[in-house]
């Protein structure tokens, strides 16, 4: 008879290994119990040391918690080399914020300041008049709009204001309404007027409000100083005014004429606004008035009077007739779009009735328009 075979737990095999399983786990857990307090220390002893100068500054907490938000999303977490790739941008965060308390190369922005403008490179365009490019369509819509006025105004005659009997060759209007800061200005002695010219003798008008009061300036290529002061308020200067500053390379010696953009010159100055901008730049007006509206230029003014010539296209201005009309349109609109309201306009019979070379349109080749900013204050 076959002898009874023991169970499997009572075997001396089974015993071995239950003994052994258990002296391992204790010897895990004594590990990991003797380990803690250490990591604790050297936790709380690299919380007192400032990681290079700068851990007092963040606090533990808020360390902890950037550690654990950046090993968390660090690639490869819990590997060694990810622990240090994180606590080395960690500690990049800590030192810019150390430098933050420092003045920076550049004035932050507040809340309340006014955001960097966008710089513009040209106008945009408006749509066609007709469903196809047509000149005849184009010119009747600008000529109407030069010759229309937006805004009503009861007193331009500068001749109110001063003593000065003497007659303007030209209407160079400006609105003196009371609803508008300009005759405020002036009688208050505060306005200044730009005058842009080229060789112009007509200067009546400039003399009439440096008599009123208004700050004056003239510019003028062909003026002999480089700066001439006349009376108390007016003055001229050697200088045209330009869609572009001079070319840098070229030695100021060489260059024909001292021109210069609007902008420029303001800074220069240090002036910030100008109340009455008068322009007779025979056909550089357009890119002028261009440059003025991409530059934002015109916010810092309160009136244009432009005189504008429409017998060719103008300095620099290309494409063919249709192009050209709904350019300089495109410009005025943009002018309207800046709260510039068109106020009064002169058609001048004495020079040639022509557009674009062209006897058409019952229309002048120069005509002088004044605008008045409605937000101007």
């Amino acid at each position: 008879m076959m002898p009874k075979e023991k169970p499997l737990w009572k075997g001396f095999a089974f015993r071995l290994c239950l003994l052994s399983a258990a002296v391992f786990l204790c010897l895990q857990l004594g590990l990991r119990r003797s380990c803690a307090p250490a990591e604790k220390a050297g936790a709380a002893a690299a919380g007192a040391l400032p990681a290079r100068g700068t851990e007092q500054r963040l606090g533990p907490a808020r360390s902890n918690r950037k550690d654990k938000v950046e090993a968390h999303l660090a690639p490869g977490a819990g590997r060694p080399e990810a622990a240090t790739a994180s606590r080395r941008r960690v500690t990049y965060l800590r030192s810019s914020r150390r430098r933050s308390s420092e003045p920076a190369c550049c004035p932050l922005q507040t809340l309340g300041s006014s955001r960097r403008k966008t710089i513009r490179w040209h106008v945009d365009l408006q749509p066609w008049a007709s469903p196809t490019p047509s000149l005849n369509y184009e010119a009747l819509r600008f000529l109407k709009y030069i010759t229309t006025p937006q805004i009503s105004c009861e007193h331009m005659n500068m001749n109110s204001l001063t003593d000065n009997s003497k007659t303007i060759k030209k209407p160079w209007s400006i609105c003196l309404d009371d609803r508008f800061s300009l005759v405020h200005r002036i009688k208050s002695k505060q306005c200044r007027l730009y005058s842009l010219g080229l060789s112009s003798d007509d200067n009546q008008f400039e003399i009439s409000m440096a008599n009123s009061g208004c700050e004056v300036h003239r510019f003028d290529p062909s003026i002999k100083s480089a700066h001439i002061q006349e009376g108390q308020h007016l003055w001229n200067h050697r200088l045209s005014i330009d869609w572009r500053d001079p070319n840098p390379a070229i030695a100021a010696h060489k260059l024909r004429s001292h021109t210069k953009k609007l902008g420029t010159i303001l800074n220069e100055f240090g002036h910030q606004k100008i109340d009455v901008l008068k322009a007779d730049m025979e056909s550089a007006e357009w890119k002028i008035l261009e440059n003025l509206i991409l530059e934002d230029i015109v916010e810092q003014i309160g009136q244009l009077v432009f005189e504008v010539h429409i017998h060719w296209p103008g300095f620099e201005v290309s494409g063919n007739d249709s192009t050209v009309v709904r350019y300089w349109y495109s410009l005025l609109k943009e002018l309207e779009l800046k709260d510039f309201r068109l106020f009064h306009t002169y058609k001048d019979l004495l020079k040639p009735q022509m557009f674009l070379k062209k006897e058409a349109f019952n229309a002048s080749s120069c005509y002088t328009l004044s605008w008045v900013n409605t937000r101007w204050k």
